[in-house]
């Protein structure tokens, strides 16, 4: 509505019943002829302005907020059938909501539980028969049982026939495991590619970037595969980066007794000083509970320490804790026994 319009309609509450050719003789409304009778049209438009029930010469205005109930009514109904729709659609939604979750309880599609070691041989068995492209594989542990490395062995064999590329990560102490030496010897003549580590992220094995194979809770033998790919996309990035900085792998005198003895006394030290027990220590390492409880007793009596908690305060004083493995190798002495010396 017009400023005129509404000074109109003022103008006619004043007199409450008035007839168009009264209005045109008031010199207050300074509206041509053309502007009044648009006004008046625009007021009956919008139900502000009617005729006289018995003169319909004569016009009368009307209450705007009976004129705004008859204008809204309509809009009012639209919305409220609007409504009606939105519930109707959240209520049948929901409806197939509750069947989505519960048909996900049984989707087998992206993410399965294995819970039987034969049944996670049978799958990685299967998963090798059908890679074409790529294997990933990180083997934590210092070495692999012989009947497990005979048995990869012909199934690797028959992927590298293929022209499928292979990556694996293990323990730098798989170096010292007589077993894993000559298995690495022989599948990196037909072509496989192995480095090592000396704290794994953990057992993994990618089939042509698209199914995973990661252990199912600890302390279980089943195994989880996972084909959902950003988990898969995801995986395949730990491996990589991992894999960047891990080193070729080679017997232990191959590369030194010293630089390994010296490499796995760093991280020895750097998980006591985080706390971490004998056990949890030998696990994280593939090391035997005794091998690691020789080490760490070696490592206190090179350091003077007389407790675990002063060996770590010892190797931080002595700069053991914060530096970079890669420096480790190119500066000689720098390592417990160096340092100690």
């Amino acid at each position: 509505m017009s400023d005129a319009e509404a000074e109109l309609y003022s103008c006619i509450l004043r007199f409450q019943q008035v007839t168009r050719e009264f209005l045109g003789t008031l010199a207050e409304l300074e509206m041509s002829e053309e502007e009044l009778d648009a006004g008046l049209r625009r007021l009956t438009e919008l139900g502000l302005l009617r005729s006289h029930s018995t003169d319909p010469a004569l016009l009368v205005p009307v209450d705007p907020d009976l004129a705004a109930a008859a204008l809204t009514a309509p809009i009012q109904e639209s919305l409220q059938e609007r409504r009606r729709q939105l519930d109707q659609i959240h209520v049948e939604f929901g409806r197939l909501r509750a069947h989505f979750l519960e048909g996900r309880r049984f989707d087998t599609g992206s993410i399965e539980v294995i819970g039987h070691l034969d049944e996670v041989r049978a799958a990685l068995n299967r998963a090798s028969n059908e890679c074409r492209e790529e294997v990933l594989s990180s083997q934590p542990g210092g070495g692999r049982a012989p009947e497990v490395l005979e048995e990869a062995i012909s199934r690797d064999t028959a992927l590298l026939a293929r022209g499928v590329r292979m990556r694996t990560l293990y323990n730098h102490t798989a170096r010292f495991n007589a077993p894993s030496q000559a298995y690495v010897a022989v599948m990196s003549g037909l072509g496989a590619e192995y480095r090592t580590v000396h704290d794994p992220f953990g057992r993994l094995i990618v089939f042509d970037r698209d199914l995973a194979f990661v252990p199912d809770r600890e302390g279980s033998l089943g195994a989880v595969m996972v084909r959902e790919p950003s988990l898969v996309r995801y995986l395949c990035s730990v491996f990589e980066n991992a894999w960047a900085h891990a080193r070729p792998f080679s017997d232990a005198a191959a590369d030194g007794l010293e630089s390994v003895a010296k490499e796995l006394d760093g991280t020895i030290l750097r998980l006591l000083a985080a706390g971490y027990k004998d056990e949890a220590i030998g696990r994280r390492l593939g090391m035997s509970l005794r091998t690691t409880r020789k080490h760490v007793a070696d490592i206190m009596d090179t350091l003077g320490a007389v407790s675990r908690f002063q060996a770590g305060v010892l190797a931080a004083r002595a700069g053991l804790l914060d530096h970079d493995e890669s420096e480790d190798e190119s500066k000689p002495g720098t390592g417990v026994r160096g340092a100690a010396g």
